[in-house]
């Protein structure tokens, strides 16, 4: 447990934040609810053997830390990553549900999670034979099968579990690929969408390939919705 002050908020809590979550209690000792919760934090955050840390603000002698959070009420409690407010909670809560908000913050890894992260195939494969759905499993396991040119079996590896943005990226590529579908660049990318906006009504295929291609942009591009937009002029 770390009592920072308004001195060192910025090495004890923000840059500590770059490396675990941090814990931020904010009290004050003339704050009963505060003498009640902080021991259950503490308790709690030392279960987590150092994968969370706690930082302890007296507000009463850090104003400025109080201002910063706009503290209008104590105990008030915030979770920080990478110098981000991530989560927070005012009053005193049970044990149980301390113990549930922190163990978020930081999840234990699994058998699975820690294969995932030796990143070659046969640690991948030993990790779906232990969690079968693990997404991140799934995901790297796909993306190897598809620069093999096995894009059959990577379409099978990702119609195991529910699709995320990156899933579907990843689908989208496989489908693209194993239709000799590949370009050079965005320009030629846009091109083709371009071109086949006029069959895509009739064409499902055409349909198909449009969104696949769409796939391969970064969602943040504002292309995406240009193109979108295009799609549903022409269907409807």
């Amino acid at each position: 447990m770390i009592e920072a002050t308004d001195a060192t908020f910025e090495t004890d809590v923000l840059d500590l934040s770059e490396k675990v979550p941090v814990v931020i209690d904010l009290w004050a000792p003339w704050c009963a609810p505060c003498r009640t919760l902080g021991p259950m934090i503490e308790k709690v955050i030392d279960e987590t053997q150092g994968r969370v840390a706690l930082v302890k603000v007296n507000v009463d002698e850090n104003p400025a830390i109080s201002q910063a959070f706009r503290v209008q009420s104590i105990p008030a409690v915030f979770a920080l990553k990478d110098r981000k407010i991530v989560d927070s909670f005012i009053g005193a809560l049970p044990e149980e549900q301390i113990r549930a908000w922190v163990e978020k913050l930081s999840p234990v890894e699994s058998p699975a999670d820690l294969l995932v992260e030796a990143d070659d195939e046969e640690s991948l494969l030993n990790a779906l034979e232990l969690d079968p759905g693990h997404v991140g499993a799934i995901a790297k396991l796909a993306s190897l099968k598809i620069d093999k040119g096995e894009y059959d079996a990577a379409l099978e590896l990702l119609s195991r579990v529910p699709e995320t943005d990156e899933l579907h990226q990843l689908a989208a590529k496989a489908r693209l690929l194993s239709n000799d579908i590949s370009f050079s660049s965005q320009d030629e990318v846009e091109a083709r969408l371009n071109e086949l906006l006029s069959s895509v009504r009739e064409d499902d295929q055409a349909r198909k390939e449009y969104l696949d291609l769409l796939a391969t942009f970064d969602a943040a591009d504002p292309k995406v919705a240009q193109y979108r937009k295009a799609l549903t002029s022409r269907l409807f």
